[in-house]
């Protein structure tokens, strides 16, 4: 399998839209493609796919050129290989579940130079489709159904997996039920996915790398925690500007019920849910729990505090408040103060401060 990134350029235009971008995609991991409806999410993945043709496009995948419209080249969908997992899952009604995922491995891509087999076994152990075997289709949850979507996609020994909104069509409590599924591919797959999503918490669950679309085109592009760091363009998933912490659990203090996870830039303590030590984690913190110390406190309730430096201070959107970016060693923080705050500490920057975040959580 080739490491080289994926390029994906292209152009497509209609009546009353346009898409245009020029991308490299990490050749691991999970990339997403976010933003609001009608910013050309979906029509960038069909592409992709091969399932619509862009007027103008170079596409390099997996070091296999699909489309290069210049040179005449268009490698139909059924020659890429690929997984899709649409909105919808799809799956064949007079069918078992083993023989929805039997269908796609008798139909599956050749192994590849480098390649990893991506068995049926395999897809089914990943996704807990074991005991759901020989249920018919029509008897599972949306969940389950979505889950066998998966796993049929992967049966076909792809190279590449792309999810157009998996979990758009469930509900809630279906949509928490597959979410760890998918951390779960993303821990074990070694085969790069392409993930459309214009939800929040599937962003900073799942995302190794963010595409962030507008109207057709790319504001912003890059690891996640380096776009939601960024202050042109100003990032807010789900609305709220925030900042994505890896770490990995260091220690779990039974009596108060509380992990210790240490990062580039320190150590948070946040509620234990179950997590063992050793464990990566990846945390998210939200400007506004975030203030600010020119000294070092004492006598605060508030548990984790952080040495950090000023990098610089943007406009928020009320004119009374300003957003400060801070480097925790390495490790960018945001923080929500109002400006008059920042008058009194007279916060510039290069200078040496102490955060002290009120509130971390699981990305989850």
């Amino acid at each position: 399998m080739s490491h080289s990134p994926h390029h994906v350029a292209l152009r497509v235009q209609r009546a009353s839209f346009s898409l245009a971008v020029d991308l490299a995609l990490p050749a691991e991991g999970i990339s997403v493609i976010y933003g609001p409806s009608g910013s050309g999410k979906t029509s960038l993945l069909r592409c992709l796919a091969g399932l619509e043709r862009a007027q103008v496009a170079r596409l390099e995948v997996c070091g296999q050129v699909w489309q290069d419209v210049a040179a005449g080249v268009f490698v139909p969908t059924y020659q890429r290989p690929l997984g899709y997992v649409f909105q919808e899952a799809s799956l064949f009604t007079h069918l078992s579940v083993a023989g929805n995922i039997e269908f796609a491995r008798r139909r599956a891509h050749p192994r590849r130079d480098g390649s990893p087999l991506m068995t049926p076994d395999l897809a089914i152990r990943i996704l807990g489709l074991g005991p759901l075997l020989h249920r018919q289709t029509t008897d599972l949850s949306g969940g389950e159904r979505q889950r066998v979507a998966i796993a049929r996609a992967l049966a076909s020994n792809p190279s590449i997996l792309l999810l157009d909104e998996p979990l758009a069509s469930l509900d809630d409590a279906r949509r928490r039920e597959v979410l760890p599924w998918l951390e779960q591919l993303r821990a074990e797959l070694r085969i790069p996915m392409v993930y459309v999503s214009h939800a929040s918490d599937e962003v900073i669950r799942l995302a190794d790398f963010l595409v962030v679309l507008e109207q057709g085109a790319v504001r912003a592009a890059g690891p996640v925690e380096q776009v939601l760091a960024q202050t042109a363009p100003l990032i807010r998933v789900g609305g709220e500007v925030s900042c994505l912490i890896q770490g990995r659990v260091r220690a779990c203090d039974e009596r108060w019920h509380l992990s210790e996870v240490e990062f580039g830039g320190g150590t948070l303590w946040l509620a234990d849910t179950g997590l063992q030590p050793g464990q990566a984690v990846r945390l998210r913190v939200l400007a506004r729990d975030v203030s600010i110390a020119t000294v070092l406190p004492s006598g605060t309730s508030i548990q984790n505090v952080v040495a950090c430096s000023v990098i610089d201070i943007q406009p928020d959107e009320h004119p009374a408040q300003a957003l400060v970016r801070l480097d925790a060693r390495g490790t960018l923080l945001w923080a929500r103060l109002t400006l008059r705050a920042v008058a009194q500490l007279g916060l510039q920057p290069g200078q040496q401060v102490w955060a002290q975040v009120k509130a971390v959580a699981l990305a989850r």
